[in-house]
């Protein structure tokens, strides 16, 4: 009879512990892009990686059928953060400042070694004295390489109707 009920508390703490872990890295994710550390962000990726963000009149069509906002493989992304590095990157030189909240982190589902996560964001970005909320929720897949989580795929999903930042938004959400 206690083997079962060890088993289940084993069970038990090993999801509390999975739920810490993945809440731990997306808090660390989040402040790798709020402090700007973009190339050590970039290293929480898998080589086969997906970033998206999805158009704000179709967040859940498939972006291999619709245009999206943003649809990079890590070639694409790596350049992305190239540009935004650069001084050369008007739009975001001096860099705009953001602070971002990840909330109401859920796994929703694990397949092996992949671990599908939903949360809640709020990002400010603060720019010539204008802030801007962005506001939605990130879909990841989480893949374990190495007993280390990384990024297999990352969609950040906004709740807002129409993108219309004050001046041109080129910061990573």
């Amino acid at each position: 009879m206690t083997v079962g009920r060890d088993d289940s508390l084993n069970e038990k703490l090993a999801a509390l512990l999975l739920e810490r872990e993945v809440g731990d890295f997306l808090v660390r994710e989040a402040a790798l892009l709020d402090e700007w550390q973009l190339d050590d962000w970039l290293d929480l990726f898998t080589d086969d990686a997906r970033y998206r963000v999805p158009a704000t009149d179709m967040p859940t069509a498939n972006p291999k059928e619709t245009l999206a906002i943003i649809n990079d493989d890590m070639a694409r992304l790596r350049g992305r953060v190239e540009r935004l590095k650069s001084r050369h990157a008007h739009r975001e030189f001096p860099w705009s400042r953001t602070r971002r909240f990840v909330t109401n982190v859920r796994i929703k589902d694990i397949n092996g070694e992949e671990i599908r996560v939903n949360a809640s964001f709020l990002v400010y970005r603060i720019r010539s004295g204008h802030v801007d909320p962005l506001i939605g929720s990130y879909v990841y897949t989480l893949r374990r390489v190495a007993g280390s989580l990384r990024i297999a795929a990352r969609s950040a999903v906004l709740d807002l109707e129409a993108l219309r930042p004050h001046g041109t938004l080129s910061i990573i959400l």
